[in-house]
């Protein structure tokens, strides 16, 4: 190398060793650079933690969405509904009057139940009829084989009207013996089974009719206008239970009243008859066998 060309070779090296130390910072120490570090790490935007499964984060958002919506539906949706007002009760008129095209079928409102065979609204019309006869017969035997006034079953046979047709009849449709008399007694006893029927002797209204009478047990008396005379009549013993008609009631001659029994102050089952003509006690097997017809 020739003389000028190493001059020029050390005034490059010059110039490069002289930029070199120009652009080169200058060496911090050990603090400065900490506190340098800070400030950079301050500056830095913060950005948003990164879950560990990468897209976790909006899945979980997912669900608790979810969750959310299903307790507002449970308790927002019941409380709606607890908030309807009730409808009214309907009528099958009302129905009809609100809506003439509706059909209303009676199985809609009533009870759905299978119905027994035994009832009318199982069976055609002819089955309905045919019932109907059976338990009309089966009255009508029951009814000639026994017949009930008041608690007590009337033996067949026995009339429910007194037999006659004057205006005075008796008592009884039969009877077996008298009782036999005794000092203080009024009246007349006649000896007959429990049940048999009591008739009113003629037609006259009710003025008393009482289970509380006293020695004579169920009683009634009945007033009558035979003519032209007041006429009581009163009828003793009879079967609790058994009393047709009360007081102020209006009877009819022959009109059951009652039936016989043993209540009050009575040795066996008859009745115990009483007739007082315009005030005055008279015999009354005499007086009837005088006046019934």
């Amino acid at each position: 190398m020739s003389a000028p060309d190493a001059q020029v070779a050390s005034r490059d090296r010059r110039g490069r060793s002289a930029r070199s130390e120009t652009q080169k910072p200058p060496r911090l120490d050990r603090s400065t650079r900490r506190a340098t570090k800070l400030e950079r790490r301050a500056a830095r935007p913060e950005r948003a933690p990164k879950s560990q499964s990468g897209r976790r984060g909006p899945v979980r958002s997912i669900l608790t969405l979810a969750v959310v919506t299903g307790l507002f539906a449970t308790v927002a949706i019941p409380a709606y509904a607890a908030w309807q007002p009730e409808a009214d009760a309907m009528t099958l008129q009302q129905l009809a009057a609100d809506g003439a095209q509706t059909l209303v079928v009676a199985s809609d409102v009533a009870d759905t139940s299978t119905l027994s065979r035994g009832s009318y609204s199982a069976t055609t019309p002819d089955e309905i009829s045919k019932k109907k006869a059976e338990e009309a017969a089966a009255a009508r035997a029951k009814a000639k084989a026994t017949r009930v006034s008041g608690s007590y079953a009337i033996p067949a046979g026995v009339p429910l009207v007194a037999p006659g047709s004057g205006i005075v009849r008796r008592p009884l449709p039969y009877f077996n013996n008298f009782g036999a008399p005794y000092a203080g007694h009024r009246g007349t006893d006649y000896m007959v089974e429990r049940g048999t029927p009591i008739y009113s002797i003629a037609d006259g209204v009710v003025t008393a009719s009482t289970d509380g009478g006293g020695g004579l047990g169920v009683t009634i008396t009945i007033m009558h206008n035979i003519n032209g005379h007041a006429v009581q009549s009163v009828y003793g013993h009879m079967l609790p239970g058994s009393r047709t008609v009360g007081a102020g009631a209006t009877v009819s001659a022959g009109q059951l009243i009652g039936q016989v029994s043993d209540t009050g102050l009575a040795f066996g089952t008859h009745l115990h008859l009483m007739i007082h003509v315009d005030g005055t006690r008279v015999d009354a097997e005499g007086w009837l066998a005088a006046n019934a017809g």
